[in-house]
């Protein structure tokens, strides 16, 4: 992860990157949640429930990179599939696009498994 991030965002451009995975991450999860509980079960289920497995994973900014272009390609896939309702599918795959080029910020998962690490060194 540190290869594709030389930093992770803190402060203010931090916050916003937070509020934009729980954004998206929220909004998946929704959506699969009244997927599957509307009568018939919508169509899509499966892809819906991928969708709403890569929403728990932008929340807590784990694998950010892969789990946004995971996001922008099963939410372009749902929006080729159904033309008339693509508004949604689409602002979503551009979110886990934008998500997948700037990365989790560093209040994530991410940032703390594969952050830059201080080494302190002992004074001799």
């Amino acid at each position: 992860m540190q290869r594709l991030f030389s930093t992770f965002a803190d402060g203010w451009p931090g916050a916003g990157l937070l509020i934009q995975r729980l954004l998206i991450g929220g909004a998946l999860l929704y959506i699969d949640i009244t997927c599957l509980m509307t009568e018939p079960v919508c169509s899509f289920p499966v892809t819906k429930s991928i969708g709403a497995l890569a929403g728990i994973l932008l929340i807590a900014g784990l694998w950010t990179p892969i789990v946004g272009i995971l996001v922008a390609g099963v939410e372009t896939w749902i929006a080729l599939s159904a033309p008339g309702n693509a508004g949604i599918p689409l602002a979503l795959a551009v979110l886990g696009l934008t998500l997948a080029m700037i990365g989790p910020g560093a209040w994530s998962a991410d940032a703390r498994l594969f952050g830059r690490r201080h080494i302190a060194f002992p004074e001799s």
